[in-house]
């Protein structure tokens, strides 16, 4: 993995199985389930994951960046002018943060140091 570069995308769903079901008949795609509110796939050309949300899905997909410091970064992107929309959490695997970008962009930033 390299610092800065896409590594992740995420994608809300409202309906897991059927979602699951949608994708690996149409695409070939691979799941591994994490719990009742999240999946992750591979097999698709980059990984990724779906999350469920009760929500309205607006624009669905979220870009996930690796870095292997995420206070250096966290830092990097408020100097450069982002926000951060969620602080760090840690999650199975690693820890991440989400930002917006000026335009008001939604990306996350993840590590598994």
């Amino acid at each position: 993995m390299k610092n800065t570069h896409i590594n992740y995308i995420e994608f809300k769903a409202k309906d897991l199985e059927q979602i699951k079901q949608f994708y690996n008949e149409s695409f070939g795609w691979v799941f591994t389930d994490y719990g009742p509110t999240y999946t992750a796939f591979e097999e698709s050309g980059i990984e990724g994951g779906f999350e469920t949300t009760g929500e309205e899905i607006i624009n669905g997909a979220l870009v996930v960046l690796y870095h292997e410091n995420l206070d250096i970064i966290k830092d990097s992107i408020e100097t450069a002018g982002g926000k951060i929309s969620k602080a760090i959490f840690s999650f199975p695997g690693g820890r991440r943060f989400h930002f917006l970008d000026p335009s008001g962009n939604e990306l996350a930033v993840w590590s598994d140091k």
